[in-house]
């Protein structure tokens, strides 16, 4: 994936998870299952994309992503939520159902 890429699918998608990991990571690692099945199953039309933070350094450059993990969830082509390392799932999900449901829904 590039920058292109991305930014077109920001532009085009109502609904976007843009999850930063690393191959090192054991905490991304961890992560990603249970964001990912929290996204299957309460944000099913929001498109999930999972990017290596090293392998697509211009891309986490661009989105001033210093760390991993790191979660970014755009919504109308905006970006909505940014969370790190120490995210709540149920934070999260709290976050995202009233606009979920207001703009895809």
């Amino acid at each position: 994936m590039n920058l292109e890429v991305l930014q077109k699918s920001v532009s085009e998608e109502v609904g976007l998870l843009v999850y930063f990991s690393g191959e090192n990571c054991n905490v991304c690692h961890a992560l990603r299952p249970k964001f990912k099945d929290l996204f299957d199953s309460d944000f099913p039309l929001v498109k999930q994309i999972y990017l290596d933070a090293e392998e697509n350094a211009e891309i986490a450059g661009y989105y001033q992503v210093l760390s991993v993990p790191a979660m970014l969830v755009f919504l109308d082509g905006r970006e909505f939520i940014r969370e790190g390392r120490s995210v709540s799932l149920y934070q999260l999900k709290e976050k995202l159902e009233r606009p979920y449901t207001m703009m895809i829904s």
